[in-house]
């Protein structure tokens, strides 16, 4: 299932302007301005100038905030998408509740707290981003996050995607029965999306800091259903007289 492109000659503008340069014009922007976060809750808040705000949406990160302020755009970002730009990006510093900037380590340690399959869900967020893809929120089709090829005005989201640990108790894991997998493959195909699995594989170093993200390793995993009446070549081999 290929991409889903929204209208005539949406394709050629995202060849024009791929993700990668987007992201990196972003990430300079922020750096030059040294944008600055507020937790909250389980969001990051923060402010940027009109044109890095434009940049932040074109890059489909965060969700904009309506406020009363002409001078600054207002963003929300995931849990994720923040410790994104933070860690990974090195382009945003971060403050709690007290104004006080906050540590990589205090960082994932808090959002950790906040939501405990943090590490695989970041783990799997990074993985597809980092590859240039526009990673959101899948909730509404019951899976963790959709992927898009370019930005979601262009083109309809490609993947419904799953995170799941490698390794774990298979009382706890998703898709541990054909019933599950069956489901899964059925509800993502009704929207048109491929069912893609990122198992989270674990490594040596604890989960209670962002060392964890130095070792570890993701596995992709297509999961598609095969419909028998599929052949390779248009017709089939004879049979030998009995």
């Amino acid at each position: 299932m290929g991409p889903r492109w929204k209208g005539k000659g949406f394709e050629a503008k995202a060849l024009d302007d791929p993700m990668s340069a987007i992201v990196s014009r972003l990430q300079s922007f922020m750096k030059d301005s040294n944008a600055h976060g507020l937790i909250s809750g389980s969001s990051v808040i923060l402010a940027l100038s009109s044109e890095c705000g434009n940049l932040l949406n074109s890059a489909s990160f965060g969700r904009p905030m309506a406020t009363v302020d002409k001078e600054k755009q207002w963003f929300q970002l995931g849990m994720e998408e923040a410790f994104y730009f933070h860690h990974i990006l090195n382009c945003l510093e971060i403050s709690n509740g007290d104004k006080q900037l906050v540590t990589d380590h205090d960082l994932w340690q808090y959002m950790t707290k906040r939501k405990s399959i943090f590490p695989e869900s970041f783990m799997a967020y990074s993985h597809l981003r980092t590859k240039n893809w526009v990673v959101r929120s899948g909730s509404q089709y019951g899976v963790d996050f959709v992927a898009y090829r370019h930005h979601p005005s262009l083109v309809h989201s490609e993947y419904a995607v799953l995170v799941l640990r490698k390794g774990d108790d298979e009382s706890h894991q998703r898709l541990r029965s054909w019933s599950e997998v069956h489901c899964a493959v059925r509800l993502s195909g009704s929207v048109a999306k491929t069912l893609l699995a990122l198992f989270i594989g674990k490594c040596g170093y604890g989960e209670t800091s962002p060392s964890f993200f130095n070792g570890y390793h993701v596995e992709e995993r297509i999961v598609a259903r095969w419909s028998p009446e599929q052949c390779r070549e248009d017709h089939t081999v004879p049979r030998s007289g009995s």
